[in-house]
């Protein structure tokens, strides 16, 4: 019988019971990541990135027509052939490109786009376009996780949408710390005490001994002897942990992170390529660090914006919330190259272009063909890009 007093003994215990979530605990228990184990690693970037400037149809003379003042020389681009460049912030993914490792996805977007910042992330985190589906529907990750089986990791924020799922498991935290007990002399002590009688206790303490356990094993894990070298910035910061646990073995499917910021209504050009920059240099960080430690080949990362911005600059240097966008995917798994066509600059509708890409077409191929998750729940009539290899 649990009684008030036993209960009250056995606090330490329930404290330490529910520590380590149940993908941490895989991950001790592999002590290594299996090759078989694909992952994906999600980087959202907030706030609609400039898609005109960080992919340029710098042969397209009405770009040179709508950005008088933020258009780019073209000789400064890193080119990717005889019509598209890369804004020249985005110079450290050449690596990855030269190397078949980089697939740019130009006019991404859904149809009839919705301007608001809350309202497309939330199209693009669900994969529902009507208000009343988007409010009651799991996020895209987070139902394949449920079909298919797996766990999702959130770095640095709270879970988003995207992830959210009836069964699949998700946790957020900041820092590898943010994985190890708190108190590891009080853990010991609690589950080193005689097993009590009472059943309930009883299991209560095999899964206290079970986190201590994974914790400890956890903590050898994510300790990075490797000699990576990361750029001091948010995001790098953050790609940095996601590789810690990816090199650890972490059993988690998702990784998911963002970086803020894109919201350029004014001033736009010299904020936009610290922006880019940082992105570059994190990304190219992440996979060179990945490839040293030999598990790069499971990892591919999918970088998306919830719209791109107007195609004509405004009164302020700067550009305010426009339509189709642009996506990146990068990983030696990864198709390179370019997916799609830029979009047409005078065949417009309201103003801005039409989308040439599907972004479920994205999921579908992300799902379906490099996580092996049912991608079902994105459409029947949805038929995923090639781009993976």
């Amino acid at each position: 019988m649990l009684t008030r007093r036993s209960l009250l003994k056995s606090a330490p215990l329930l404290a330490l019971a529910p520590t380590v979530p149940a993908f941490l605990a895989k991950t001790a228990r592999a002590a290594g990541p299996k090759p078989e184990t694909r992952a994906l690693v999600v980087v959202q970037l907030d706030g609609g990135n400039d898609a005109l400037n960080a992919v340029v149809p710098f042969a397209d003379p009405e770009y040179a027509k709508l950005r008088t003042k933020l258009r780019h020389d073209t000789k400064r681009l890193v080119k990717l052939n005889d019509s598209l460049g890369l804004h020249p912030a985005l110079k450290p993914l050449d690596k990855l490109w030269d190397g078949g490792h980089l697939a740019v996805v130009p006019g991404i977007g859904y149809p009839n786009p919705n301007r608001s910042h809350f309202q497309s992330m939330a199209t693009w985190h669900t994969a529902r376009f009507e208000e009343e589906e988007i409010r009651a529907s799991y996020g895209w990750l987070g139902r394949a996780l449920d079909a298919g089986g797996g766990e999702s990791c959130v770095v640095a924020g709270d879970a988003p949408q995207a992830v959210r799922g009836r069964r699949a498991a998700t946790i957020a935290l900041t820092r590898a710390d943010d994985l190890l007990l708190a108190d590891p002399a009080a853990a010991k002590a609690a589950v080193g005490r005689t097993p009590q009688a009472d059943d309930l206790l009883a299991f209560v303490q095999r899964q206290a001994v079970s986190a201590n356990t994974s914790a400890e094993k956890i903590a050898e894990l994510t300790r990075d002897r490797s000699d990576a070298a990361y750029p001091a910035t948010a995001l790098g910061q953050k790609l940095q942990l996601v590789a810690r646990l990816l090199k650890s073995g972490s059993a988690a499917r998702v990784h998911y992170t963002s970086q803020s910021g894109y919201d350029t209504h004014a001033q736009q050009e010299n904020a936009h390529s610290i922006l880019l920059s940082e992105f570059a240099e994190a990304l190219s960080a992440f996979f060179a660090d990945l490839t040293a430690a030999r598990c790069a080949d499971r990892v591919a990362l999918l970088a998306f914006s919830e719209f791109g911005r107007t195609i004509k600059e405004n009164g302020s240097a700067g550009t305010d919330h426009g339509t189709a966008g642009c996506a990146f995917l990068a990983g030696p798994g990864v198709k390179g190259g370019i997916h799609g066509t830029a979009p047409s600059l005078t065949d417009l509708v309201a103003g801005e272009p039409k989308m040439t890409t599907d972004f479920r077409r994205v999921y579908a191929a992300t799902l379906a063909n490099w996580l092996g998750l049912p991608a079902e729940g994105l459409g029947a009539s949805i038929a995923p890009v090639t781009l993976f290899r």
